[in-house]
């Protein structure tokens, strides 16, 4: 399944351009969201309603259109993109690739994209033939471009040869492979929390923290991509459930919490502590809500979720986080050992990209065998697979 890849899709214009409606049906059916990028001649063969309605997103035409919001739309795009598809690819536009001419929103997006970039070629087969064509695609494969080898027969002129574009099907299989990671996690069971769980003061307030779950649901939803079946008990979080998880298990206080994960933890392979429990609760908590113009309140201490699960664990393996202000690693190092644990995930969330109800964060993976691995500031995504090769390594530890 592709819950949470981003596929921009450049529509060119040539008769396959009809195709390239089943392609976005099918990826959206596996969970991706698609961006469709239409040149002017591309509308020419599909109405941009049709891209609009099957993959429920506004079509980008073109470089100077009137939009709501403002960004620099194509940079933009490049960025978001996991990977950038063209479907089809005309000679026209695999020139221009090759040539580094964007004069378009298609081929600048092109330029500005990091990601992969594929193109499925659709052509006749004299222009698919032609030297400079060939010129142009070796080029683009020096480059890294992934180019999906047009199939032979009946062309749309009535010529027979080569420059069919792959049909749709094929073409998913291939951009699936592509954002799909390696399935190491096949037959394991994965626990993962997430978000922060509240305490009740009186019968309307609680105290809680600013954990958002999206660190949580990152390493649910790439656990999940990975193979595994995904359980996820999550606290209050302001991302929705990633919609690839087998099940999930809301709960609000850090002794829910706790209850909910003992209870999973037998099934479990691999348990993963991304949530933000609340470390204290009310000593003894109102009932009704509190009116007083003063007030004094005594806390006292949570149970501690990862060392009980570390308690218990046997050969599962074990993965904590360790947020912290200061001495990072001294701390990290610390609950390593008392809880337990295979690997903690060390960040300091005064770091700038770090922390909570960001996108982004910056981090330390320290493992119980001694191993310490630094990792600069990269999307929570990114950082979810990194943690999860973590595990598998540590399967050969």
């Amino acid at each position: 399944m592709l819950y949470g890849k981003n596929v921009v899709l450049g529509v060119t214009g040539g008769i396959a351009a009809y195709k390239s409606c089943e392609i976005v049906s099918r990826l959206v059916k596996l969970g991706a969201n698609v961006d469709v990028v239409m040149t002017q001649h591309a509308e020419e063969f599909v109405t941009p309603l049709t891209f609009e309605t099957l993959s429920r997103n506004a079509v980008v035409r073109g470089m100077f259109e009137e939009r709501k919001e403002f960004d620099v739309r194509h940079v933009s795009l490049a960025k978001k993109a996991d990977v950038l598809l063209v479907a089809p690819a005309t000679a026209n536009a695999i020139a221009k690739f090759a040539q580094g001419i964007a004069d378009d929103m298609l081929s600048t997006t092109w330029l500005a994209t990091k990601c992969v970039r594929v193109v499925a070629p659709a052509m006749n087969t004299a222009m698919y033939e032609d030297e400079a064509t060939a010129e142009n695609l070796a080029l683009l494969r020096e480059r890294g471009v992934i180019v999906i080898e047009p199939a032979s027969g009946r062309l749309a002129c009535g010529d027979f040869g080569k420059g069919k574009m792959a049909e749709p099907y094929e073409i998913v299989e291939r951009i699936t492979e592509i954002l799909q990671p390696v399935r190491d996690f096949e037959g394991k069971t994965v626990l993962v929390t997430s978000g922060a769980t509240e305490e009740y003061i009186d019968g309307v307030r609680v105290i809680t923290n600013h954990s958002s779950g999206k660190m949580g649901c990152a390493i649910a939803r790439a656990a999940a991509n990975r193979g595994a079946t995904v359980v996820l008990v999550h606290g209050k979080m302001s991302v929705p459930v990633p919609e690839n998880v087998a099940k999930a298990v809301a709960v609000a206080t850090t002794e829910d919490m706790l209850n909910a994960v003992l209870a999973e933890v037998p099934a479990s392979d691999v348990i993963v502590m991304a949530a933000a429990p609340a470390d204290y609760k009310l000593k003894t908590p109102f009932t009704s809500k509190i009116k007083s113009p003063t007030l004094t309140l005594e806390f006292c201490k949570n149970p501690d979720i990862a060392k009980a699960v570390g308690e218990i664990k046997g050969d599962r393996k074990l993965v904590i986080f360790s947020a912290e202000t200061d001495d990072l690693i001294k701390n990290a190092k610390a609950k390593l050992a008392a809880k337990h644990a295979d690997i903690a995930v060390a960040n300091d969330v005064t770091v700038k990209g770090a922390g909570f109800d960001v996108d982004t964060n910056v981090a330390t993976i320290l493992t119980a065998d001694g191993s310490r691995k630094d990792f600069g500031i990269m999307p929570k995504s990114e950082l979810a697979d990194i943690i999860l090769t973590a595990v598998t390594e540590s399967y050969g530890a």
